[in-house]
């Protein structure tokens, strides 16, 4: 498993090129977080669409991915005839990506993983399964022992 720093995923995604957008639609829940990144880098609006393939231990939840929830109404009444990037961390397959595409008819949908398959990869030479900063790795497979408690941060005295 390949463990990638927050920090390194920032500056890799500042030094990429990517693609002039109207809007940038992250697919729930495991693309929040890049297409929060994303859009912000953009200065785009951001949008979401909430899909789920697999449970929290990666495994097919589902015979094929399943749209939990559609992108409300305003989003898909803005989105035609915009360009979108749509935003996941990981395609393997591309079944995911597709139903989200298909959520958006009348636009221009260009496609951004973290790793994987799509137009755009940020990491396109990882092939191995990554530990995303942002996703809490199961006990077992934590790099390192879980703290029984977490120690509250001193707050700094006032003048």
């Amino acid at each position: 498993m390949v463990v990638l720093d927050f920090l390194e995923i920032v500056e890799r995604l500042k030094a990429m090129a990517l693609p002039a957008v109207d809007r940038v639609v992250g697919v729930a829940t495991g693309g929040i977080v890049p297409a929060s990144l994303v859009a912000y880098q953009l200065e785009r609006p951001l949008s979401l669409v909430l899909i789920n393939y697999r449970a929290p231990d990666n495994t097919p939840r589902y015979p094929a991915p399943r749209l939990l929830a559609p992108a409300p109404r305003a989003t898909l009444a803005q989105a035609r005839p915009e360009r979108i990037l749509l935003v996941d961390d990981v395609s393997v397959t591309g079944k995911t990506l597709a139903l989200a595409r298909r959520q958006f008819p009348q636009s221009q949908v260009i496609t951004f993983v973290l790793k994987g398959q799509a137009d755009y990869v940020l990491f396109p030479e990882i092939a191995s399964c990554v530990q995303w900063p942002w996703k809490l790795a199961h006990p077992a497979e934590a790099p390192g022992p879980i703290p029984a408690t977490i120690e509250p941060i001193p707050r700094a005295e006032s003048p």
